[in-house]
């Protein structure tokens, strides 16, 4: 089954310097019908402009990390990391006992577009960690590549929780099919582009809940990029 959120129904927060969109409830906006499924407990579609960012400031608990669609992020963390993240780029943040950091548009003309995903964790206190690695066009193209495990398999970035979460791009002929096991449940966000899963048509920003699916079959896409978690079979995040 997939429970369909489309696009236009996300929380919408537009500060001029930052225009956000929020899947599930997340500062002023809140939704009690949206307040995560499973361990994912944020999805921002955020776009910064130029020479903008957030600021230096404090995560705990909880597993972070930021894809890039356009343009570049700088990252700065009291851990002393300091990098530029670019499309292709994943980066995972364990903030665990404690961490700082801000996150900035390097460039002075071009705006950056890019989600900022949170999971739960399930352990606490652990020792703060950065990872970062570059997944090429190419390893996504016309399938799902996974780029986040528990156990950092295939040369993905490793998470506390047992989540896995998959990047695929796809268009024209190329499909790709998931097989779903029957005791999880997944979320699939489009970030930009549209396609059909299962036949059912998505547009960049739309999302769905999945649930007892089978076969997930990726096709008819134009221009699309996707992120597929495949998580535990849980309704709510446990806080």
């Amino acid at each position: 089954m997939l429970d369909l959120r489309k696009a236009t129904d996300r929380g919408v927060a537009n500060f001029g310097w930052l225009d956000s969109r929020h899947t599930f409830s997340f500062g002023h906006y809140h939704d009690p019908k949206q307040v995560g499924f499973s361990d994912l407990l944020v999805i921002n579609d955020d776009r910064v402009e130029p020479g903008m960012g957030f600021g230096t400031h404090p995560h705990r608990d909880m597993e972070i990390f930021s894809y890039v669609l356009e343009g570049a992020l700088e990252h700065k963390d009291s851990m002393g990391t300091g990098s530029v993240i670019h499309p292709g780029d994943v980066q995972m943040m364990s903030a665990g006992s404690g961490i700082t950091h801000s996150e900035f548009n390097p460039s002075p003309a071009e705006g950056v577009h890019f989600l900022q995903i949170w999971i739960l964790p399930d352990r606490q206190r652990v020792a703060p960690r950065y990872q970062q690695t570059h997944f090429a066009d190419t390893e996504k193209r016309g399938r799902l590549r996974l780029i986040i495990s528990p156990d950092a398999a295939e040369g993905s970035l490793g998470v506390y929780q047992d989540a896995r979460v998959y990047a695929g791009l796809f268009d024209g002929a190329e499909r790709a099919e998931f097989m779903l096991p029957t005791n999880r449940h997944a979320y699939l966000h489009v970030a930009r582009g549209t396609l059909l899963i299962n036949g059912i048509a998505m547009a960049a920003g739309d999302g769905a809940r999945i649930r007892n699916a089978g076969a997930l079959v990726f096709d008819g896409g134009n221009d699309a990029e996707v992120l597929l978690f495949d998580l535990r079979p849980r309704e709510l995040p446990d806080r």
